[in-house]
């Protein structure tokens, strides 16, 4: 069985070179790159299962970095690493295609379960249903395709993921905890307030009327159902 493949672009080496260090001990095939450019070019060129992309880069910052890649439609899933707190760069990140996010300073073990969280659900992504329709909307989940009334839409890993779990729950209630512990992880912090976040996202990109959702409903206090 091939190593699984990973990308850390990263340009300070106090972060890099333990990062590679932890993740080859975990028995990935890990290649880097210190600038943006360099990251965008191995990153269309190599075939790899994620990417860890910081966001200060020289010359080509993470997020042009990440919006350039999604453009292309490279769908390989993103870690974004930042030293910013700032509410708004997280949600841009996630908004320009990012699947997941890591705020500096990071302890190893919090970064590793995120990784094998992201890892895990693109995996759980082409298992069960292939092809599934709704309204006028196509999802492949198997060539990460999704098309709405025919037109091309971008979907991130995580999104694809977060979609194809509540469909396969269709009809069911299903609490914000049980979506965090199935696409996030079970030992991965993240506030529930992120599961929000993310359908609100998918919303925009399925629905007519994100306000008004047809197929993706909020449950208030509990979570959210899918309706076919």
């Amino acid at each position: 069985m091939p190593k699984t493949r990973i990308l850390i672009v990263e340009d300070e080496e106090s972060i890099l070179l333990p990062l590679e260090d932890n993740l080859r001990l975990e028995g990935y095939e890990v290649s880097s790159a210190k600038d943006g450019l360099q990251g965008l070019s191995m990153a269309k060129d190599g075939n790899f299962d994620l990417i860890v992309l910081d966001i200060m880069l020289p010359k080509m910052d993470g997020f042009e970095v990440c919006k350039r890649l999604r453009q292309d439609k490279i769908a390989t899933p993103i870690l974004i690493l930042t030293a910013k707190s700032q509410e708004v760069d997280k949600v841009l990140g996630l908004e320009l295609g990012a699947d997941d996010y890591v705020t500096k300073p990071f302890s190893p073990r919090e970064l590793l379960a995120r990784i094998k969280a992201i890892l895990r659900r693109a995996q759980q992504t082409q298992q069960g249903v292939d092809v599934f329709r709704f309204g006028d909307v196509e999802v492949d989940f198997k060539k990460y395709e999704a098309k709405k009334a025919g037109n091309p839409i971008d979907l991130t890993a995580l999104e694809f993921a977060l979609l194809h779990f509540l469909i396969a729950n269709s009809g069911q209630v299903v609490h914000r905890n049980k979506i965090l512990d199935e696409i996030w992880g079970e030992n991965v912090y993240i506030e529930p307030r992120t599961v929000d976040k993310h359908i609100s996202l998918v919303r925009k990109k399925v629905e007519d009327d994100p306000q008004n959702p047809r197929f993706i409903v909020g449950v208030r206090g509990v979570g959210y159902k899918f309706v076919a």
